[in-house]
């Protein structure tokens, strides 16, 4: 055991993140979950992780998403949360260009539903080369799908529902590499499940008394999934962890 002390300064936090070699998922596409919770676990507060957030941790969760070929969301997040399009800075577009991607990555929703706010600008402003995805299944409400169909692009992943591996699959038949994970729990929990989660970055914000809501649900029965800490770093009394899964051959996984 060794006793975490403040070491030397980061720059920029980006540079570390920026530096992890994600060419070699284990699956189909390589899959970042970003995610916050309080010193007690919960992942929002007042139903809405924003209020759990510190400007320190907001400001690293808008710029996580130039690691991204698309961000992957569930549909009570985009809800409760009023999500908008992916802002970068014109130096993150410029980087990501230069690598032949576009300048931002488009939005995948995953909804069942399909109850959805079309008036977001998620939908009535997303660019051409960004266009907002919804993720769902064959057994959608034929009604409800007609409407998405006029507001985002439609993309089946499953029968009777959502099935990460199957999204995945579309997804690299796509060229998306790195799938960012934004949440919400239930999200998160669905993909740790089906083992298909490579890489947690994990936010402890100094605060308790939230919801009683984890960072991950993982669906009844579900097995363990392990993980390796790789980085750890702190700012105005937030930590910053980046977990990687362990891969099979790892000696350490039990």
């Amino acid at each position: 055991m060794r006793l975490l002390t403040p070491g030397s300064t980061v720059d920029d936090p980006m540079d570390t993140y920026l530096a992890v070699d994600r060419s070699a998922p284990r699956h189909e596409c390589w899959v970042t979950g970003h995610m916050v919770a309080g010193l007690d676990g919960t992942a929002a507060i007042g139903g809405k992780v924003g209020a759990l957030s510190t400007d320190v941790d907001q400001d690293l969760f808008r710029r996580m998403r130039q690691i991204a070929d698309v961000v992957l969301v569930g549909a009570e997040t985009v809800r409760k949360e009023g999500y908008g399009l992916v802002r970068l800075s014109d130096e993150a577009m410029a980087a990501r260009e230069a690598l032949g991607k576009p300048p931002t990555p488009p939005v995948a929703i995953v909804s069942g539903s399909l109850d959805l706010n079309w008036q977001l600008k998620l939908f009535r402003e997303a660019p051409e080369y960004a266009k907002t995805m919804i993720i769902t299944s064959e057994s959608a409400d034929p009604d409800a799908l007609a409407e998405a169909k006029q507001h985002a692009e439609i993309i089946f992943a499953g029968t009777t529902r959502v099935e990460p591996d199957v999204a995945l699959q579309a997804f690299a038949q796509r060229g998306y590499q790195i799938v960012l994970c934004e949440g919400g729990p239930t999200l998160l929990g669905e993909f740790v499940a089906a083992d298909r989660l490579d890489e947690l970055l994990l936010s402890i914000a100094p605060v308790m008394g939230g919801d009683n809501l984890p960072v991950g649900v993982t669906p009844e029965g579900a097995g363990i999934a392990r993980y390796e800490l790789q980085h750890v770093m702190h700012e105005d009394h937030t930590l910053f962890l980046r977990y990687e899964a362990l891969r099979d051959e790892d000696p350490h996984d039990v």
